[in-house]
């Protein structure tokens, strides 16, 4: 219980701090939060992690971290400290350590003996009041995550091993971890100097075809609100990471989006990620004085708003009074949301500003466009500067579910155009031979030929190897 209180971090987002940038498996992207479309009565909390994860990355594929704590913290009467928080841990299992693959056939379910190595989780609830434990209560044990997408030989149906991984938790909850499209949608190359002022290359969504992985959890509203009275939750996740001596440290933070890229300088980043929001009084300097105005006006000529901007102090610390800022709030950057509001069948992109009070920030929706939303308010939107400010990247290149966890389908290792001389469909050991056929050639001899050398040329490689192998154990290892 003593790991709750975050140590001394010697390190949230997509690479946005100097020394998580270096371990992607601790390294939160994005946090949302929302009122459940289709149940309204509950709230969903998604959290992701591992950045720009390539859908063709194996042999040795995505998986949350052993070593690791997941938190996700719940704020419900606005002082800054946790009262309730959610603990996902990980174990990994592997059937067949004499492969190097990760499934060894076709996989059909989430317990099929083909998929090699798998992942499952707890969940651990702790009650909190002033940061110590009142009693700790274990919410689920062993469940199954939903495995990295290999692709269609290895899995032919992902969407039906994403279904057996959504888990229904004691209580009306329910929860997933796996795979999933990154539901980010941005334009990252802003970071080359905002474009040069170069408008003609905006647009692009950098993130499209990249997957995270995701944590999800839906909770009856009415289990993480102080009451009916003060409906408002600020949420933010954490990652934990064990060291050498067996404790451990907060290495990751996140509440709002693009805090830590654009609003906190380098030397600030490792120490937001490692402190916790009671203590964000620190960092205050650089919400009320922004270094990102200046830098679109030295480019743009966009005068930047005047400071101090207390505006923004209310939309990333407190949440904006009268929507979701709770009664005696502290100062403290968390994702604020109030839960009484009740979701659209119509959501826009640009919410509360474009008259969507359900969308951000209050809260954060998977549609929910938060650069556009952050540029414009950033800009002075919110004290009489309106802009119409934004990257033209304005919905994810996937659609979203309608039902939990909500996230769109992971893009598959095996996507890409089609090989040379194939159709959509055709088996894919038929195209894998077909492939092998040179552009123009209708005999077999040919294919034959190539498939031949192929296989000496393998042959050769593995010979090679065993040479080096063998001369490897002659030597004497000096350390």
């Amino acid at each position: 219980m003593a790991t709750l209180e975050p140590g001394a971090a010697s390190a949230s987002s997509h690479r946005e701090a100097p020394l998580i940038s270096g371990d992607p498996q601790y390294d939160n992207t994005d946090v949302y939060a929302f009122v459940s479309p289709d149940k309204p009565d509950t709230t969903t909390i998604v959290a992701n992690w591992i950045p720009f994860e390539d859908p063709a990355g194996g042999p040795n594929f995505y998986q949350f971290a052993e070593d690791a704590q997941y938190d996700i913290h719940i704020d419900n009467n606005g002082d800054g400290q946790g009262e309730l928080l959610y603990r996902f841990t990980f174990k990994t299992h592997t059937k067949n350590k004499k492969t190097f693959l990760y499934n060894t056939g076709a996989v059909d379910s989430l317990d099929d003996p083909d998929l090699n190595i798998t992942q499952t989780y707890d969940i651990d609830l702790f009650r909190l009041k002033n940061q110590k434990v009142e009693y700790k209560t274990k919410v689920a044990d062993d469940v199954p995550v939903a495995p990295s997408n290999v692709g269609k030989a290895s899995m032919p149906n992902y969407e039906k091993l994403r279904d057996q991984a959504v888990y229904k938790l004691p209580g009306g909850a329910t929860s997933f971890a796996g795979q999933a499209d990154d539901p980010f949608f941005l334009d990252l190359r802003v970071f080359d100097l905002l474009y040069g002022g170069n408008l003609t290359e905006v647009g692009n969504d950098t993130l499209k075809g990249y997957n995270v992985n995701s944590i999800a959890l839906q909770v009856p509203t009415d289990m993480i609100t102080e009451s009916k009275h003060q409906p408002i939750v600020g949420i933010w996740s954490t990652t934990q990471r064990r060291n050498a001596q067996g404790y451990y440290s907060q290495v990751s933070r996140l509440g709002n989006p693009l805090v830590n890229e654009v609003v906190n300088p380098l030397k600030d980043k490792d120490k937001f990620n490692a402190s916790s929001p009671w203590y964000d009084g620190q960092f205050l300097k650089n919400v009320t004085n922004p270094e990102l105005p200046k830098l679109i006006e030295a480019i743009y000529k966009i005068k930047a708003p005047a400071e101090p901007r207390n505006d923004l102090v209310d939309v990333f610390l407190k949440g904006v009074k009268g929507l979701n800022q709770p009664p005696h709030v502290r100062a403290a950057e968390e994702l604020r949301l109030n839960t009484s509001i009740k979701p659209t069948d119509s959501p826009k992109r640009l919410g509360v500003l474009d008259g969507d009070n359900a969308g951000f920030p209050n809260g954060r929706r998977l549609t929910d466009d938060v650069i556009d939303a952050s540029l414009q308010v950033v800009e002075g939107e919110l004290v009489g500067s309106k802009n119409d400010l934004g990257d033209a990247v304005d919905k994810n290149d996937k659609d979203f579910e309608k039902s939990f966890p909500y996230v769109a389908l992971p893009t598959e290792g095996s996507r890409g155009p089609l090989a040379k001389g194939t159709t959509d469909g055709a088996d894919v050991r038929n195209q894998l031979g077909d492939a092998l056929q040179p552009a123009g050639a209708s005999g077999s001899d040919d294919t034959t030929l190539i498939a031949a050398s192929a296989g000496a040329g393998a042959a050769g490689i593995l010979l090679i190897g065993g040479g080096l192998m063998w001369w490897r154990r002659m030597r004497t290892r000096a350390y």
